[in-house]
This record gives C-alpha cells, sequence and structure tokens, in this order.
C-alpha cells in the first residue's frame, strides 16, 4: 500500500473528511484508540526511524518509514477523520501531543532497533495515554480543590 498526504491526495481526487462530524477526541482518547489500533495488529512487524536524535528539528519533522508505527495510526480511518495529516513524525508529534522525549522512545532505532512489534509500541504508547490522564487530573485547579477539601475536613476534625 503506498501512502500519500492528504494534501497529495486532495490533488487527485475529492477528499471527504468530515464523516458526519465526529466529536473531537481528547489527547488521551487519540492515544488510546493508537493504542487500540497497534493491538488489532499485534504481531505486525514495524520500522523504526534511524537516528532521529541526529537529525535537524526541520528536517526530523518530515522523517518517515514504510510500516512505522506512524504508518499503523495513520492507516485507522478515524484518526485521519480526527486531523493526522501523515505518518510523518511532525505530523504524528503534534497530532498526539508527543514529546519529542516520547516521539523518540516510540519510533527512533536507538530504543527500538531496527524493528519491533506493534504490541511493544501498544503497550508504550498506553503508558503515555496513562500520564497524560495522571496529568488531566493534576491540574491547578485540582490540585487547589484537592487542598482545600482536606484543609476543610481538617478543620472540620479539629472542631469536632
Amino acid at each position: 500500500m503506498k501512502l500519500k498526504d492528504l494534501d497529495d491526495v486532495r490533488g487527485v481526487a475529492e477528499v471527504h473528511t468530515d464523516l458526519g462530524r465526529l466529536p473531537q477526541l481528547s489527547r488521551r482518547e487519540r492515544l488510546e484508540r493508537w493504542a487500540d489500533v497497534l493491538d488489532g495488529q499485534r504481531e505486525r512487524t514495524l520500522r523504526s526511524l534511524l537516528g532521529t536524535e541526529f537529525v535537524p528539528p526541520r528536517e526530523r519533522k518530515e522523517m518517515r518509514v514504510d510500516d512505522s508505527p506512524f504508518t499503523v495510526a495513520f492507516e485507522d480511518p478515524i484518526l485521519r477523520a480526527e486531523g493526522l495529516r501523515s505518518d510523518k513524525l511532525g505530523d504524528a508529534v503534534a497530532f498526539f501531543g508527543l514529546s519529542d522525549h516520547d516521539a523518540h522512545r516510540l519510533v527512533c532505532d536507538c530504543y527500538r532497533g531496527r524493528t519491533m512489534t506493534a504490541r511493544s509500541v501498544a503497550a508504550d504508547v498506553r503508558t503515555i495515554a496513562w500520564y497524560s490522564a495522571v496529568d488531566d487530573l493534576l491540574t491547578p485547579r485540582t490540585v487547589v480543590a484537592g487542598v482545600s477539601a482536606v484543609a476543610a475536613a481538617m478543620l472540620v476534625l479539629s472542631i469536632i
């Protein structure tokens, strides 16, 4: 299967991406969807990107390889409908809200070797999604509310 950017396809075909306008997925939901898609192809052999840390940032954004973990994400119609533009490193990092460190650990050959199974990447994507959920719980508003609740409970206990 030859993959093309959505912009390339628009040059030769009429493209409809609204699909009845799905609700917008959160970052965590996008990551979980990607992990589910990877798990659906657990034994698929995926290829890593070579030396991402040695490539200048502008060129790094354009990096891609057939059958990478990002290719699996881009093959999913739901993730494409949500806005995943291609299987390039820069597009995937932006879409999934990955840090440079996360992207490096997920797809670079220095962590993964030349190939990996979709199952192993799915586990790491789920870990990133889990930390995303924890980060959502620890927003400043939540922490202040939690501290306030604890302070109120201590006050009530001290009065009793």
